[in-house]
């Protein structure tokens, strides 16, 4: 496989600034570039969901979890609050 790391990540070629102006030719007005932002931006929300599920899944497979029982000896770490507090 012959290709840049950049090619082989996201699957097309890196866009430098070079190629910025190929880029601008095919200008985008109105409601199209709206669609096409909103479509982008659903993308974006969807890939970051599915990458942050398979963190949260990671993580919870690698925490153990706590078995506390009644006169068991824990540090209890208390901080100031700022400001008024009211209950």
């Amino acid at each position: 496989m012959k290709c840049t790391p950049f090619e082989a990540l996201y699957g097309r070629k890196c866009q430098t600034p070079i190629a910025w102006e190929e880029v601008e030719e095919i200008k985008l007005i109105g409601p199209d570039i709206v669609q096409e932002t909103t479509d982008k931006i659903v993308q974006i929300k969807e890939r970051l969901k599915a990458i942050r599920d398979c963190q949260k899944s990671y993580a919870d497979n690698q925490r153990n979890p706590l078995e506390l029982s009644v006169g068991d000896k824990v540090l209890l770490k208390v901080s100031p609050w700022k400001g008024v507090v009211c209950f």
